[in-house]
């Protein structure tokens, strides 16, 4: 990988054309560098504020937004659905509901121990790198930079246009593709340009959008207690009537419940922009997850009081439906709640994802431009229009809900793989530091039930399992050529650092420069 370097960013620079002896570089003029040396700054370590490196801005708040951002994003507005279809009763649902908070809190643990003792931000991609090695967690990398990231994205990007456009077009008639396209790609790039430029108003947005999710939340929940105080509880009489028992249903109804909770990983790949990580990164989970855990399920019970299930089943959009039925004139709230959480779910997908691909590509499991920061914001900008451009790309796959599909379960093998790691470090590394530390059921807990939820849809589904393991086997060749294969020819090499080199240019970005 090239060693593109910019030292320091200053009002006058210099461009060094790039040559197979030299790999490109900017370094500042003599002016800039005789003022690095002034005196007041002389015997003193170089601030954070004067060094290319991503800043320290984000607090607790912060990051129980992250957080919840992530996991009140559309799904469950949209289409809590799922867990209902495959256990075909009412108490079994809500029973899933809960069971898939308490596994949710026991991987968090796990995430809080693994945070505090490996503070590096990447998320699981830093701790199966750490734990198992380069392999395993390229591998990781490639499936979440070619499929999970950008698929989410896009999938994001459709929702909240859809609800954006649903307004201006009747109900008999569909939205034309396109324009559903056009809109997701058009926020995809806004939001992609604001966490690009502008971190701080990012993050206040966020915070704000916490709140209005929060609001919407309860409010469903407050019209469905007030539904059920009013002696409407038909809909629970005799709640585990005809409750599915078949393995393969209930592995596929814990499977969505999860998704729904999918996020309260996603704080730890931002763990080196958290101010005192070992006190914030672990408060923020243990805010954040009963908060959700409690949310869900009385919401669920909010949605059941209201709609029957036939009508759950029957509806693209249940929090829509909802309202429709029992809201009257105030049901418009409902989609622009919707819309706001899916424009908020997508900013923080977007802002958190680079942040994994920046990593990989620091530790040369992707192209060194990827590892630069823009000298002006501080942000992986490189990242950022990487994931932005590849987004766009799965906007137009029309197969786009199919991949994430075939992925998901490989997925849930790294995020096993990753706590897994909690268990691992405690065999080879017992003398590691670990500000916070778990009881050794709750990894294993968590590891066997995670064992379960892969092993179970190999049966169920194994043409999807065989295509996700194949996306992921499809990378092993691009490690071997772009990682493990160092001595290239050297105009290969030379074409490496000339692109690096325009793309440095570009973006006026850096590598990072670690404190000494």
């Amino acid at each position: 990988m090239p060693s593109n370097e910019l030292q320091s960013p200053t009002s006058e620079m210099v461009l060094l054309t790039p040559s197979s002896d030299n790999p490109p570089s900017i370094v500042p003029a003599a002016g800039a560098a005789a003022a690095v040396k002034d005196p007041q700054r002389e015997g003193s370590a170089e601030s954070d504020s004067s060094r290319v490196v991503m800043k320290k801005q984000l607090g607790l708040l912060e990051g129980v937004a992250i957080i919840l951002g992530i996991i009140f994003g559309s799904g469950i507005f949209v289409s809590p659905k799922g867990v209902l279809r495959e256990v075909e009763s009412v108490g079994a649902s809500l029973v899933i509901w809960v069971l898939c908070g308490l596994l949710s809190m026991i991987g968090a643990l796990c995430y809080a121990e693994l945070g505090t003792a490996i503070p590096k931000s990447g998320g699981d991609y830093a701790y199966i790198f750490e734990a198992y090695g380069s392999l395993p967690a390229f591998l990781y990398l490639w499936d979440a930079m070619m499929i999970f990231v950008p698929t989410t994205n896009a999938i994001m990007g459709l929702t909240f246009a859809s609800y954006v456009l649903e307004p201006f077009f009747d109900s008999a008639c569909e939205i034309p593709k396109i324009a559903l396209q056009l809109l997701a790609a058009v926020t995809i790039c806004f939001l992609t340009y604001l966490n690009s430029y502008y971190m701080k108003v990012t993050t206040k947005m966020q915070n704000i959008i916490m709140f209005t999710k929060i609001a919407a939340l309860v409010l469903i929940i407050i019209v469905g207690l007030v539904w059920m105080l009013m002696g409407h509880v038909e809909n629970f009489d005799k709640p585990f009537e005809n409750t599915q028992t078949d393995p393969g249903k209930l592995s596929v109804a814990f499977y969505s419940g999860i998704f729904s909770y999918a996020g309260w990983n996603y704080l730890n790949f931002m763990t080196e922009e958290l101010r005192d990580p070992y006190r914030n990164l672990p408060r923020a989970i243990y805010i954040s997850l009963p908060l959700v855990t409690g949310i869900y399920v009385l919401a669920n019970m909010a949605y059941l009081a209201v709609l029957s299930p036939s009508e759950m089943m029957a509806s693209n959009a249940i929090a829509v439906t909802f309202g429709n039925k029992i809201l009257g004139g105030f049901s418009l709230i409902i989609p622009v709640m919707v819309a706001i959480s899916a424009f908020g779910g997508l900013s923080v997908h977007i802002m958190t994802s680079s942040r994994m691909c920046f990593v990989g590509a620091r530790n040369g499991h992707m192209p060194a431009i990827l590892s630069h920061i823009s000298v002006k914001s501080y942000t992986p900008l490189p990242s950022l229009v990487f994931l932005c451009f590849l987004s766009i790309v799965m906007l137009v796959v029309s197969d786009v809900y199919v991949l994430i599909t075939y992925s998901s379960i490989v997925e849930s093998f790294f995020i096993m793989l990753s706590v897994s790691a909690v268990l691992y470090f405690r065999y080879t590394r017992p003398c590691m530091e670990r500000p916070i530390k778990v009881s050794l059921w709750i990894p294993a807990v968590f590891v066997v039930v995670c064992a379960f939820l892969v092993v179970v849809p190999i049966y169920v589904a194994p043409y999807e399992v065989g295509m996700g393991v194949l996306i992921t086997l499809i990378g092993i060749p691009f490690y071997y050529v772009g990682v493990v294969w160092q001595n290239k020819p050297k105009w290969v090499q030379h074409t490496i650092d000339s692109l690096t080199y325009t793309c440095q240019k570009l973006f006026l970005s850096a590598r990072e420069q670690k404190e000494d």
